[in-house]
């Protein structure tokens, strides 16, 4: 095995979880890591709570197209030379758009996931690639209209969150630990994604739903994406429903709830592979594995105010959590690996 290190870019919260029994694969084979991690959302402080030696590298370009451009710039020439220091021998991410450019252009092998097939930086990630990992609910038309090549996509069973909560035993006790009152039930809510590229619209149902929540017999952990979202939401009058605390696990939290709402899609994932019950509250186009999950009838949709009167805002009923397997994650480290090797 070359010693040259695998370059592994986490640019939002989701991927730490995503990539730490990655991580741990790698280094059961004793692969070599370097990370970059961009300040953003919780991702830096989710990385010290696992461990993740990481370098920190650029920040979000913000809501505005003009300032995600100049980050993206920014952020490229900064990955390239940590690229050009460490010296790996592929780089990989969960569509980090700005390190498959920086990789591409050192001619480095990239390899990259992704869940959601209405991102535009799609067309930039999956042209950059040498490999394209995407479940396999993800429209094969739109992968290849957003530039994968057949030959050089790994469609793969079930979803990201499969690998993300690979080996994940959920702590009875963690709610209490982390000084979350577990005497009522716990909802767990995410707000929308309203600085992202792919979220181009108002959700009016959100603050519909926190003033239900505001009033009901709950514990409600409303989890801001960003400083500025949660001073938005403190103004809207919602500080109280704000968790405060430092950053949780959220494998964690999502398995001790009794109820996730989310205006985005990887904590209802989660929700929806742990057992626990899940509500979508996102305004946009539903993602291919989402209108799977909910066909099996694991992740709920609200689409006006009466929906959400059938949030069901109780203790969830006790049940064992399915052991997830690694073998997804074995399967990714292989072609990671044969990546590399090209």
């Amino acid at each position: 095995m070359t010693p040259r290190p695998v370059w592994i870019d986490l640019a939002n919260s989701p991927h730490v979880l995503f990539f730490t029994p990655i991580i741990d694969e790698l280094r059961r084979r004793g692969v070599r890591t370097v990370v970059s991690v961009r300040d953003f959302a919780q991702t830096t402080q989710l990385c010290i709570r696992f461990g993740i030696d990481a370098e920190m590298i650029g920040r979000h370009g913000g809501a505005s197209i003009g300032g995600k451009l100049l980050g993206l710039a920014e952020r490229v020439r900064e990955l390239r030379a940590f690229a050009r220091r460490t010296r790996p021998c592929v780089a990989v991410s969960h569509n980090s758009y700005s390190q498959a450019v920086a990789a591409r252009s050192l001619r480095l092998p990239v390899m990259t996931a992704m869940d959601y097939e209405y991102q535009p930086a799609n067309h930039l990630a999956f042209r950059c690639a040498d490999l394209v990992a995407v479940p396999e609910a993800f429209p094969l038309d739109r992968l290849l209209a957003q530039g994968a090549r057949p030959g050089r996509t790994w469609r793969y069973p079930g979803l990201k969150e499969h690998i993300a909560l690979a080996g994940f035993t959920p702590d009875p006790g963690y709610l209490a630990r982390a000084g979350i009152d577990a005497s009522r039930p716990v909802i767990v809510v995410r707000p929308p994604a309203d600085m992202a590229l792919y979220h181009r619209f108002a959700n009016p149902l959100f603050p519909l739903l926190l003033k239900r929540l505001a009033s009901a017999p709950v514990t409600t952990i409303l989890l801001a994406r960003t400083g500025a979202q949660a001073a938005d939401l403190e103004a809207a009058g919602f500080g109280a429903l704000l968790w405060r605390g430092e950053a949780l696990d959220g494998r964690q939290l999502v398995a001790g709830a009794d109820a996730v709402v989310s205006a985005g899609g990887s904590m209802n994932r989660e929700a929806a592979v742990l057992g626990t019950p899940a509500w979508s509250i996102y305004a946009g186009k539903l993602a291919a594995v989402d209108r799977a999950l909910v066909a099996a009838g694991r992740l709920h949709l609200l689409h006006d105010v009466q929906d959400l009167a059938r949030i069901p805002l109780r203790k969830k009923p006790a049940a064992t959590p399915p052991r997830i397997s690694d073998t997804l994650v074995v399967q990714f480290v292989d072609r990671l690996l044969a990546v590399a090797r090209r």
